[in-house]
């Protein structure tokens, strides 16, 4: 049987890790609201199915032992977080906070915005590929790896609804604030841009 008493605890902390994801789920929140950047994450969720599938596989191990591929994961991730991060930026340099709380942002670009952060994010590949076997009953392999990830998935639901309550309450009670939120934001893609980029 699982060991959920150790699991459950220690996998929704790595969920409430404060991420490029959920920082991307906050800013969502923060600009259209909980609902829309719920809808927006269901992307990333879709794009969690096949990972973990896949480290199930062993596809997982194969790009941690690869330092090769591992690196070109890791530089793909790392360079898309620090260009969005420059966007965010840019973006809040000519943004009233009326015009950042329009809901005007295309659902579309949200949804693939969340989908690409998450694949080319290496820490999700390291999350399913080293944590959960720590995890995995080797005579019910499929199962328990199969009931980790649906477990795994709800608690990044609740994280992400969290994280998009928690900038859509910012975004009510300081509006003015939000451009600099959004600057904010942005900088603090870049670090975790160049954190990766960075570490081993």
């Amino acid at each position: 049987m699982v060991d959920w008493i150790i699991f459950l605890p220690a996998c929704f902390a790595l969920n409430m890790a404060c991420g490029p994801s959920n920082l991307l789920a906050m800013t969502h929140g923060a600009k259209c609201g909980v609902p829309f950047a719920q809808k927006a994450a269901i992307a990333r969720l879709i794009v969690f199915v096949p990972m973990i599938a896949a480290s199930a596989l062993g596809l997982g191990l194969l790009l941690t032992a690869s330092p090769f591929v591992f690196g070109i994961a890791k530089a793909i991730g790392a360079a898309y977080l620090i260009w969005l991060g420059i966007a965010l930026w840019r973006s809040a340099k000519t943004l009233k906070s009326e015009e950042f709380l329009d809901k005007s942002v295309s659902m579309k670009i949200a949804f693939r915005t969340e989908a690409l952060l998450a694949i080319s994010n290496p820490k999700a590949i390291l999350t399913f590929a080293a944590f959960f076997p720590q995890f995995v009953i080797l005579d019910a392999y499929w199962q328990s790896y199969a009931m980790l990830g649906a477990a795994f998935l709800i608690m990044e639901a609740i994280a992400i609804f969290a994280y998009a309550l928690g900038g859509s309450v910012a975004s009510t009670f300081a509006a003015d604030k939000i451009p600099v939120f959004q600057r904010i934001s942005g900088a603090m893609m870049c670090v975790f841009g160049t954190l990766l980029l960075m570490a081993s």
